[in-house]
């Protein structure tokens, strides 16, 4: 009898284990569900930030880039140390577009003619200016009058900063934009080194290096507003 009693009781011992067992496991898969939930919502979070920056570093180093004015010559559009973005991926200048050249070259014409091109040593420094006629323009200013035709149509140009009386003696006018060139200002006329000088002359399409499309930055003495530091750039 007494044996059968400790038999009964390990039965039941054992038993009770088992039943005990199930429960305490519930509790741990309890406790490790929402852990589990955190570090999976965690690695979501990681993985969506670095394909963000990845992003990011991708666009300002293959679309858009920021760029510093120096100088005065873009005034009133752009004034001294303004930051500006510019595009430069699958960009072709356009007339009225404000673009970043590369000075190193100057390009001249080297007959009375004006059809034949020659490179000289430019400037030596990037510049901002606005694209006034491209490839194929017939360009002519008349500086007594202050006056620029295109393609026989004297321009409204709102953007400048006063008429374009100063010659620094490039060129003759008119002239023709030869292909693959184009010709640029800065807004402030009488104030700005662009191809009207022999240190720029025209512009190899392959110089320019991108299209300053928005203003993000601009110095607090130069705006009455927070929000002026921020234009599209036309």
């Amino acid at each position: 009898m007494e044996n059968e009693s400790l038999d009964t009781n390990k039965e039941e011992t054992k038993e009770a284990q088992q039943s005990a067992a199930p429960e305490e496991s519930g509790k741990q898969e309890d406790w490790k569900s929402p852990v589990k939930s955190l570090v999976n919502d965690l690695l979501d979070i990681a993985e969506s930030v670095i394909v963000s920056v990845f992003v990011v570093v991708l666009v300002f180093a293959f679309i858009l880039r920021p760029v510093t004015v120096d100088g005065s010559s873009m005034n009133p559009t752009l004034y001294d140390k303004d930051r500006v973005l510019m595009v430069e991926l699958f960009y072709h200048p356009q007339r009225g577009d404000v673009v970043i050249v590369d000075g190193t070259e100057a390009h001249l014409f080297s007959d009375p003619e004006q059809t034949q091109v020659v490179e000289k040593k430019g400037i030596g420094i990037n510049l901002i200016k606005r694209v006034i006629a491209v490839a194929g323009d017939q360009l002519d200013i008349d500086f007594t009058a202050g006056t620029v035709t295109l393609n026989g149509v004297v321009q409204k140009e709102d953007y400048i900063n006063m008429l374009t009386t100063r010659n620094d003696g490039a060129f003759t006018y008119p002239l023709t934009v030869p292909e693959g060139y184009i010709f640029v200002m800065g807004d402030n006329r009488n104030a700005s080194t662009d191809s009207r000088s022999t240190l720029v002359g025209l512009v190899p399409e392959d110089a320019v290096i991108g299209h300053a499309v928005y203003r993000f930055a601009r110095d607090e003495k130069l705006r009455s507003t927070w929000a002026e530091q921020f234009s599209v750039i036309d």
